[in-house]
Formats: C-alpha cells, sequence, structure tokens
C-alpha cells in the first residue's frame, strides 16, 4: 500500500514500503502519454505495467477465481455497485470533514472493509480454490462493529416519530445518497448468496451498513443544527385553477 507521495517542480513520487520501491511519474506529458517508472532498492528503473490492459475491450472480465464473464454478469454489477457505494461515501467523507461532523475514521473504515468485501464478491465460493477463498474471507466481526456505533449514534439522537425526506445539510443529504446505493448493492447480492457463490455475512455487512448510514445521516444533521425535512401527504387541489 502507498504511504507516502512526494512531489517536486519535475515529478510525482508514491513509496511502496512493502515492494520497497519508489512509483515516480513525470510531471511533463510527451505525445500525451505518461510514462511511468519505479525505482528499484539498487537505483535502476524497471517499468511498471500501465493502468489500462485493454483485456475487457470485449465486454468480459476476470473473477479472482480466474474465470473470464460479460461484464453484466452479477459478480461485475454487484462490484460496480459497490465501488459506487464506496465513492458516494469518500464523498459524504469530505462534507463531514467540512462540517466538522466526527465521523470520518467510521466512514473510512468502512471504505476499507467495502475493499474486503470487493475482494470476497470477485471470488465465486463455487469455482474458486480454498486458498483463494481464504485469503479472501469476509470477515464477520465487521457486522458487529456496525451494530455497536449504530447503538451509540442512536442514543445521541432524538427518537424518530415520522418519516423524513433525504435532507439536513450537505453531509446529511449525501449520507442518504450512500444509504439508498447501499440498498441497490445489497439486492445486488442476493443472486450472489443464493446459487451459493458469495458468503452471506457480506450481504448481512450491507444491510447494517445502510442503517448506519441512515443513522448517521440523522447525526449529522443533528451536528449541523439543520432540520431534517418531514414527510406529508400531498393532497391533489381540487381547484386546479389557484
Amino acid at each position: 500500500m502507498a504511504t507516502r507521495l512526494l512531489q517536486s517542480s519535475s515529478r510525482l513520487c508514491v513509496t511502496f514500503p512493502l515492494m520497497n520501491k519508489i512509483i515516480c511519474k513525470p510531471l511533463v506529458c510527451q505525445q500525451l502519454k505518461f510514462k511511468w517508472f519505479s525505482q528499484g532498492s539498487n537505483g535502476g528503473n524497471v517499468k511498471v505495467p500501465k493502468i489500462y490492459t485493454k483485456t475487457g475491450d470485449k465486454g468480459t472480465s476476470v473473477t479472482i477465481a480466474g474465470d473470464r464473464r460479460p461484464k453484466d454478469d452479477d459478480i461485475f454489477e454487484a462490484l460496480g455497485t459497490t465501488d459506487e457505494l464506496s465513492s458516494a461515501i469518500g464523498l459524504a467523507r469530505e462534507f463531514c470533514v467540512e462540517a466538522n461532523i466526527d465521523i470520518d475514521m467510521q466512514l473510512e473504515e468502512i471504505q476499507c472493509v467495502l475493499q474486503d468485501a470487493g475482494s470476497c464478491i470477485a471470488t465465486p465460493k463455487n469455482l474458486a480454490s480454498q486458498n483463494q477463498i481464504s485469503l479472501t474471507q469476509f470477515d464477520a466481526s465487521s457486522v458487529d462493529t456496525l451494530e455497536n456505533w449504530i447503538d451509540d449514534c442512536t442514543h445521541q439522537l432524538p427518537p424518530l416519530k415520522n418519516f423524513i425526506l433525504p435532507s439536513g445539510g450537505k453531509a446529511s443529504s449525501c449520507l442518504h445518497l450512500a444509504r439508498s446505493i447501499c440498498r441497490r448493492a445489497e439486492r445486488r447480492l442476493v443472486p450472489l448468496v443464493d446459487s451459493q457463490q458469495l458468503d452471506p455475512k457480506v450481504a448481512r455487512y450491507f444491510n447494517r451498513l445502510s442503517d448506519f448510514l441512515f443513522t448517521v445521516a440523522r447525526y449529522a444533521a443533528l451536528s449541523e443544527g439543520r432540520e431534517e425535512t418531514i414527510y406529508r401527504k400531498i393532497r391533489p387541489s381540487k381547484d386546479k385553477t389557484k
């Protein structure tokens, strides 16, 4: 994992201590291509693979188990929605930091757990080796962590007596958006669990995560002193001319 960024007037470098390498990118673009190289421990330059592989140009991709599938396969639908969820949480984190709402640590941890969930989703149990399944096994204690956070946060909130609409400021609204994406991601997991390709613990985590995101969305609104919009029944006016 990259742990440090170094930037100069000529290049941007990222250190990878576990690999004993420094990845450097020139800031000058030549012939519309950025040249990447890695500096090894011996000081020599080693080429780094490009970010694009072209192997998915025909609409297929490969799971960790090694089988190639169409990109609209249930596994890749679930992976894509999980990625979308993490992006929405990343945006919510920025709004929370700006508003000094103290949930950034929890949201960052969730993004890391979603990466782990993605590894598990990409490893179909019915095709993967035992070693692959073991390496990508999902930690069930993550569900317990979410439940503890939900309980702690709920104690600080006023009782919920009405349906509320996504509202309460930018941070709160963005957390509600992440919650709705989380629900969609959970629905994408159902066929994978039903076909025994995915550990049910992953789906359980997503189910609990949507509850957490709802709770912290309310907490964000409270922290900013913003009112949540209460649902009201809209009754059509009898006089359409008014």
